[in-house]
């Protein structure tokens, strides 16, 4: 526990960009609280975890780590390394245990609608990555925002390489140690709820359901920043 006020260090998953925080971090900043949108590579979980690890270490003062989707995982993996994490927050997230990749928790259950018929895989220096089709980017990820959002969305969106997201978790997850909250997205079309309720329960998450899509954040920033700031004031 801390007396000083935690800085918000977000990370973004695949499909998106640090831009998704920007009605959370609109937020944090009324209620005064710092926040910091880290660019994640989305290049492999070990590299991204590291990144994140290596922004998170680099505030003066405690953190409140927040992962989104993909980076769910790398948030689990980045506080092991950054030691003045104090809490975890998942939005619509990942959370692996050991040996897990994110695939493997997509499938636990039916209802992703990520999958061939609705992303495109091209290769780039020998790696094979992926992207949402345009015409599924708001089915999957966004149904709960208008078209003309989703439309930009899905021509700005940023791949991620296949293994970012078939890599198995290695050691200790970071929320078997750390206290950790999770938006449970209930309309999540790409992680499907009941596979969100699964890994938070399996944590010891404080799960907080948001009726939202994947991206719940930019559809629900309200909600979502007021998990974030429970879990700050947790730490103090």
């Amino acid at each position: 526990m801390s007396t000083t006020t935690p800085t918000i260090v977000l990370v973004h998953g695949a499909f998106g960009d640090s831009g998704m925080w920007r009605g959370v971090v609109a937020e944090l900043q009324a209620q005064g609280y710092t926040a910091l949108a880290v660019p994640n590579p989305l290049r492999g979980l070990e590299s991204d975890a590291a990144y994140a690890a290596t922004v998170a270490k680099s505030v003066d003062g405690p953190v409140v780590l927040v992962g989104h989707s993909y980076a769910g995982a790398v948030i689990t993996r980045a506080a092991r390394d950054a030691a003045n994490v104090e809490a975890l927050v998942y939005v619509a997230a990942f959370q692996p245990d050991e040996g897990e990749s994110c695939l493997e928790n997509a499938g636990r259950f039916e209802g992703a609608k990520m999958g061939p018929a609705t992303t495109v895989s091209f290769e780039h220096e020998g790696e094979p990555e992926l992207r949402i089709l345009p015409e599924h980017y708001r089915d999957v990820i966004a149904g709960d925002l208008p078209a003309e959002t989703t439309d930009l969305l899905a021509v700005t969106q940023r791949s991620v390489r296949v293994q970012a997201l078939t890599a198995e978790l290695s050691g200790t997850p970071a929320w078997r140690t750390l206290p950790s909250w999770a938006v449970v997205a209930t309309q999540d079309n790409a992680i499907p709820g009941r596979a969100q309720e699964f890994m938070a329960e399996r944590a010891g998450s404080r799960i907080v359901r948001v009726e939202g899509s994947h991206a719940v954040s930019i559809s629900q920033p309200h909600a979502v920043a007021g998990v974030i700031i429970e879990a700050a004031k947790a730490t103090r």
